[in-house]
Parts: structure tokens; C-alpha cells; sequence
């Protein structure tokens, strides 16, 4: 997909997904994220420049760059944790400015540098979280012992979150992002800090909920990973959006998603072999 100023339009419009009736008849779904003219400022630092972009609902999407791209600070507009100098952020239908309380109902988050209640224990980080979203105790407590048996936190959930390693406060992060069974799940470098077992867990439990129709938008730097997870992906760098379409769009003729990456933020033909001529060879001078 080319960058969104080349004037070229994308294959899938706005990012809107084709169904058919049973009847047969075209129709076409609403993106889960509309995203228009989206700006922020920190001082002199433009960290988002406009950005326009719609995210198809039902995907597996990547929101990825290099560090400093403005990723993180895009999703925390999204999600109606920093607000926006300028734009207009709808989820699932609905302003995220506009419409606060509806878009936070249907939406999970698992933000950087992710803050928990540290000395709960992850039951009751669960529990405490369930019953804040309004679900009956009843429902809170199954789902939440069906969550930590399937992240494997089982064992661990009368522990403390404060004693829990970087993979089990992801893990319980995730868990309670799920508890409500949002429609869309934003996830700030989610297998960042996190060993094999945790991740290959985590990604399974991420499979499974968008098999059944909802969303997952994840920021990540990692491409061997997006590439092996995701249906769909925005590129960004330097607070703008360089492409952004189906794995393969975006990918191209590129042999893969690396390489398409490292072009399009126009890192490909950098090397550092001859400015570090000194490096190497075990001397000490």
C-alpha cells in the first residue's frame, strides 16, 4: 500500500471490509477504528502529523515503526488516554472524545508500561477489575479462574502482582483487558520483555479471540513477528503513515515484511561497517 501522500487510493477503502448478504449482495462492514487528521504536539516535537486512517474489523492489525514513530502515543489517543491537539478518533461508531463511557465499555487496553494494582494478588486484580466494569461477581469469578487457567497463571493467582515476573504481569494485564470481552483489544508492545512460553501463550489466547470476529491492534517494532501474526498493517514513521493494507499489499515485491519496512522508513541502505573500522579484533586502543 502506498504512503498515504502519494494521492493513490488504497485496494480496501478506508479500510472497510466487503460482506455479502445471504442474499448475495455486497455489503460492506464498518472499520473498528476510524482514525481522521489526528495530531499531537509535545513543545517544539511534532510526535503525530495528521494522521488519517481506518482499521478493518475482524483483524489481526500491526501498528508498526521504529522507536520514536509515534506509536505509542497514537494508541494512547485512540484510546482516550492522551488527547489529541487535533482530529477525530471513532471506535466501533462511536467519538472517543465524544462518547467516552461507550467507546471504554468496548474496548480493552494494554498500555506501555503497563501500572497494576501490586498488592492485589491477580484473583483479585481480576476480581476488582470485573466488578468495575459493572459484570456480576458471579460471571467475574468464572471467567476470571478460566482466564488464569489458560494463561497459565492458575498456580500464581494468590500470589501478589508485585512478586510477578515481567511475563505474568503481561499475562495478567492481558487478562484483565479480556475479562469484559471487549470488541476491539489495543495492545502497546505486548511480547516485549517476555520469555518464549508466555508469548507463545499470550499469542494463542490472541488467535483465538479474533477467530471469532473481534479485533486485536497491536504496536510492535519486532517484523518477523507481525509478519507471522497479523492480516493487516499500518507502517509509520516520524508521526506519519507510510502504508498501510493487507500483509501482502504492504509487502510487495519485497522478498519480506523486513525489507518492505526498512524502505519505506528509509533505513535500507544504512550500514555502520565502515564508520566503526576501529571495532573488533580483540585490541584495546
Amino acid at each position: 500500500m502506498p504512503d498515504q501522500t502519494s494521492g493513490q487510493q488504497p485496494a480496501q477503502e478506508a479500510g472497510r471490509t466487503e460482506l455479502r448478504t445471504a442474499g448475495g449482495t455486497p455489503e460492506t462492514a464498518p472499520p473498528a477504528v476510524r482514525v481522521e487528521g489526528l495530531w499531537k504536539r509535545f513543545g517544539e516535537q511534532i510526535a503525530v502529523a495528521g494522521i488519517d486512517l481506518a482499521l478493518p474489523a475482524g483483524k489481526f492489525i500491526g501498528l508498526v515503526g521504529p522507536n520514536g514513530a509515534g506509536k505509542t502515543t497514537t494508541l494512547s489517543m485512540v484510546t482516550g488516554l492522551l488527547r489529541p491537539d487535533q482530529g477525530r478518533v471513532e471506535v466501533v461508531g462511536h467519538d472517543v472524545w465524544k462518547d467516552p463511557v461507550e467507546v471504554k465499555a468496548r474496548i480493552g487496553v494494554l498500555p506501555e508500561g503497563l501500572r497494576l494494582f501490586e498488592r492485589l494478588s491477580g484473583r483479585e486484580l481480576l476480581a476488582y477489575t470485573g466488578r468495575l466494569r459493572g459484570l456480576p461477581g458471579d460471571e467475574v469469578d468464572k471467567r476470571a479462574a478460566q482466564l488464569l487457567d489458560v494463561l497459565d497463571l492458575a498456580g500464581a493467582q494468590h500470589k501478589l502482582v508485585v512478586d510477578y515476573s515481567t511475563g505474568m504481569r503481561k499475562k495478567i494485564g492481558l487478562a484483565a483487558a479480556l475479562l469484559h470481552n471487549p470488541q476491539v483489544l489495543f495492545l502497546d508492545e505486548p511480547f516485549e520483555g517476555v520469555d518464549p512460553v508466555s508469548a507463545q501463550t499470550i499469542r494463542g489466547v490472541l488467535e483465538r479471540y479474533t477467530a471469532s470476529g473481534a479485533t486485536v491492534v497491536f504496536s510492535s517494532h519486532v517484523m518477523e513477528l507481525v509478519e507471522s501474526l497479523c492480516d493487516w498493517v499500518a507502517v509509520m514513521a516520524a508521526g506519519r503513515i507510510r502504508a498501510h493494507g493487507t500483509l501482502e499489499e504492504v509487502r510487495g515485491s519485497a522478498s519480506s515484511l523486513q525489507n518492505a519496512f526498512l524502505e519505506l522508513v528509509g533505513a535500507s541502505g544504512r550500514d555502520a561497517g565502515d564508520a566503526l573500522d576501529w571495532l573488533g579484533g580483540g585490541g584495546s586502543r
